[in-house]
């Protein structure tokens, strides 16, 4: 159990965190047709919009309401009305999304209100439903932000419905890739289950090329869909960000709900597969049960190259328990954790402390550390230092492919942990397996730890298969 510190310095150097009305956009993203729109300044949706096209490598949905200094002493109402009226006209999405910016939560604008008078203003906005969230960004992260925007979501349009035994609703956190949730999706299905996916960036941040070109987004999780999920039999999280949602999804339909805190490593894919095995009362696919074989020789292939070294990492709370944790099973040390918020998942990260700071904190706990983990923006530290950097998170602007990557599952951890293998072989000069500068005792600890991990643990598929 991790001891969690805040930073105390005067002021974020090289930020690490990004605001929570970005991570509410980026949970709106997932829905068909949807417009997102920050209220507040110019400048709050132009560094967000940045970041996700550079990520993504995709055109991004995004507006404002464009707030100056007069409208922000004035009150928003005015510029709501007309971006409401501009969305609707330009690029008519089924949904307008809103977010608040720490600019209007000062100022106190009571949006509810607002949109109650626009649509009493103008009918022609009948057909176009709304949504505000409140995301202050002077609180919180990015984690935060999509947390209370998936709970908006599931209380303003998921209805109560007639239990489906075949139906179950996945909520992936905001660490998931569209690839990881396509992953998921066929475990699932696997299972002759129907999952609906909310909200789903698998539709519309996959970098497909759609047939013709629209203003708002190009795929996900539709209204219907959404409304459908009350009929859900079961209730999957993934990340400690979903729990909110997924017991305001319980109280809506009714079906039990479990929170996986990570779908990374062989323990927590075990339990997802037996979960999935006993809802559906089918035995696990043997595909399923091939790929654990296979992860556990890849572990111990990997773990010549893992076992001993020491990682910082830097990342949001979901991730930095997905990554750390599968690198603390193959033999690391977490010598240095750097977050961005208070979550429930830092008490199950095997480290003794998680700061919550910036990228100039990770620097510093990084100078005798063999690996650095955090997201792009941690490059010229890892330069500086002259450590090997594992990118890792939102935004990677200086790699492509970021929408496919798949890091869960079994096939996904082997990904994973096949990347940091060979970003380590990657240091060692004129290299063979007896090279690697791993004392006697702490390859024997190392691989002692991976087969404990990886070969003799009980295989509960086996028995599911049976």
């Amino acid at each position: 159990m991790a001891r969690v510190i805040e930073s105390k310095k005067a002021c974020t150097v090289n930020p690490l965190k990004m605001s929570q009305p970005l991570g509410a956009s980026f949970a709106f993203l997932g829905l068909d047709s949807c417009m997102p729109l920050m209220h507040g300044s110019q400048g709050c949706a132009s560094l967000g919009l940045v970041l996700l096209v550079r990520h993504f490598k995709e055109a991004i949905p995004l507006q404002t309401t464009a707030m100056n200094e007069v409208t922000t002493i004035l009150g928003g109402y005015e510029n709501i009305e007309a971006a409401l009226l501009n969305i609707r006209k330009r690029a008519a999405p089924k949904l307008i999304a809103i977010c608040s910016t720490g600019l209007t939560e000062t100022k106190g604008d009571d949006v509810q209100g607002f949109l109650k008078l626009a649509r009493q203003k103008h009918p022609e906005l009948a057909d176009t439903e709304t949504l505000y969230v409140a995301t202050p960004d002077y609180v919180g992260a990015f984690e935060d932000g999509f947390k209370h925007a998936l709970t908006a979501i599931v209380q303003a349009f998921v209805q109560p419905l007639p239990l489906e035994r075949d139906l179950v609703t996945l909520l992936p956190g905001s660490h998931l890739s569209p690839g990881d949730i396509d992953e998921l999706r066929q475990i699932i299905t696997a299972f002759g289950l129907k999952a609906i996916v909310l909200p789903d960036i698998s539709g519309s941040l996959d970098g497909h090329i759609p047939p013709d070109w629209r203003g708002t987004t190009l795929g996900g999780t539709t209204l219907a869909e959404v409304r459908a999920a009350g009929a859900s039999s079961w209730i999957i999280g993934v990340g400690e960000q979903t729990r909110a949602g997924a017991q305001a999804l319980q109280a809506i339909s009714g079906a039990p709900c479990e929170v996986f805190e990570r779908l990374t490593g062989i323990e927590a894919n075990d339990r997802f597969l037996m979960r999935l095995s006993q809802h559906s009362g089918r035995p696990v696919p043997a595909q399923y049960r091939r790929q654990r074989s296979q992860l556990q020789d890849a572990m111990l292939d990997a773990h010549f190259y893992t076992g001993g070294i020491k990682v910082a990492l830097g990342a949001e709370p979901d991730l930095l328990l997905a990554v750390g944790a599968l690198l603390h099973e193959l033999g690391a040390e977490l010598r240095c954790c750097v977050s961005t918020t208070q979550s429930a998942a830092h008490a199950l990260l095997p480290a003794d402390t998680v700061l919550l700071g910036d990228l100039e904190d990770l620097e510093h706990g990084a100078r005798d550390c063999d690996l650095i983990v955090t997201h792009a923006h941690g490059r010229q530290a890892a330069q500086r230092l002259g450590k090997p950097l594992l990118r890792m998170g939102l935004p990677v602007f200086d790699r492509v492919g970021n929408a496919h990557r798949v890091q869960v599952g079994y096939r996904g951890t082997m990904n994973l942990l096949f990347e940091v293998a060979n970003l380590m072989i990657e240091q060692i000069p004129h290299h063979h397996e007896g090279d690697w500068p791993l004392t006697p005792e702490a390859h024997r600890a190392a691989l002692a730890r991976s087969r404990t991990v990886s070969t003799t643990a009980p295989n509960p598929l086996a028995e599911a298969s049976t």
